[in-house]
């Protein structure tokens, strides 16, 4: 049996300290998820192809660094806290690198098409024999099985979106399209999935002694969260159409319109009688009750243009005090030079710098959520340059030699 090598990180901190964990997929929802794990003391090596890396590190928005490198600001914001090596598993010594990798390990996360692994030697069943505790969660858009004809096709947030059932939902009522959710919902709803889902087969593991393999798809991981969707289709043969920002059920729940901007309102049951008093109504009569879910009977018409007409009257800032004061939901909808400058997230200190090596300098951005009373979470690390790690670990984990490292990379193994 091999024993098991100490962690790389500088300090044990977190409630997933002790965790070690081998991500090798790419652009957003698997590498999130390791990432995630890694802000709450997880070890994380993330496994890139020699030469090329991640497209995410190039692709997006960049920012530029004092060394005049210039990095995706999704890359930087998400791949902090995380060891990077390059490795092309596809190669015979490759493989047996990743192979002796394996045992160090509780989880391997990737995202591949389902076949990509096998086809190189490491399928389920190899990687398993390598470590019979490992827990194997493989993300894809389509999944591992299923219909032949989907197994094969490539998928990205969009398509996610589209297939899963989301983009159907989203966006203004017909005649105008669908809309997509930004940023990039599918990716970060299947991380959040791919986290959870690992986490609970390693607690599994560790009381069974024995690892298993998860296969999760991306539009699954998009379908679960429709809510009654599917039920009021099975059970009713009704489709729900797209209502904007509008609910299709009750008000008020949309976005509506002040003298300055945007503010969201929204009364869910008994307290649709407080928004009824501030506008000067009866929530006791009639029409102002049928109102709160008969969105298109006379009364809901009125009630709706009655709001409406209060809030454009006023500023945002005078609609939020006097619905808070009411206490009703009710926000204005915020850009990121807004969330910066308020002052509840500066109470919280939901923003944080970092040092960032591959960029040379700090950076500032979201720090770790949540936020935990006895093991918290923290950044110690930015994101790095392609390979960054390859000497650490490949000698920490492996016992390769100072010289052979040299070696593979000339021959395009890392």
């Amino acid at each position: 049996m091999v024993s098991r090598a100490q962690s790389l990180l500088p300090e044990q901190f977190g409630p997933l300290q002790g965790v070690r964990i081998i991500s090798t997929g790419t652009f957003v929802a698997e590498p999130f998820a390791a990432a995630l794990a890694a802000q709450m003391g997880a070890e994380v090596i993330h496994i890139e192809r020699p030469g090329q890396g991640d497209s995410w590190r190039s692709l997006g928005r960049k920012i530029s660094g004092n060394n005049g490198a210039s990095v995706n600001s999704g890359w930087v914001a998400e791949r902090r806290n995380t060891f990077h090596i390059t490795l092309d598993m596809g190669a015979v010594e490759g493989k047996n690198l990743f192979l002796g990798l394996v045992p160090q390990a509780d989880i391997w996360m990737e995202s591949s098409k389902a076949g990509t692994y096998d086809s190189w030697g490491l399928d389920d069943e190899t990687v398993l024999r390598a470590n019979p505790r490992i827990v194997i969660t493989h993300v894809y858009g389509y999944g591992q099985d299923g219909d032949p004809d989907y197994l094969g096709r490539a998928s990205f947030d969009m398509i996610g979106q589209a297939f899963g059932g989301m983009m159907y939902l989203t966006g203004s009522p017909d005649p105008k399209p669908p809309m997509r959710s930004v940023p990039l919902m599918a990716d970060y709803m299947a991380a959040y999935c791919c986290l959870w889902s690992s986490l609970a087969a390693y607690i599994s593991a560790q009381r069974t002694g024995e690892g298993q393999v998860i296969d999760l798809s991306q539009f699954e991981a998009i379908h679960q969260t429709l809510g009654g969707n599917m039920v009021q289709w099975f059970e009713e043969g009704t489709l729900r159409g797209r209502s904007g920002n509008r609910s299709g059920a009750l008000q008020p729940s949309d976005a509506y319109s002040a003298k300055d901007g945007l503010v969201v309102i929204m009364a869910v049951g008994t307290v649709y009688g407080r928004v009824c008093r501030v506008l000067g109504l009866d929530p006791a009569e009639e029409k102002w009750r049928e109102a709160a879910t008969e969105l298109e009977s006379p009364g809901g018409i009125e009630f709706d243009a009655i709001l409406r007409g209060w809030v454009e009257e006023r500023t945002v800032q005078e609609v939020v005090e006097v619905m808070n004061a009411a206490q009703l939901a009710c926000s204005p909808i915020k850009s990121a030079k807004d969330m910066a400058e308020d002052p509840h997230y500066q109470a919280r200190n939901v923003h944080i710098e970092w040092e960032d090596e591959q960029l040379g300098r700090k950076v500032k951005g979201v720090g770790v959520t949540p936020k935990f009373s006895q093991t918290p979470g923290q950044i110690w690390r930015g994101s790095v340059p392609l390979g960054h790690d390859n000497e650490l670990v490949y000698s920490h984990f492996l016992g390769l030699d100072a010289t052979r490292p040299d070696r593979l990379r000339e021959q395009g193994v890392i």
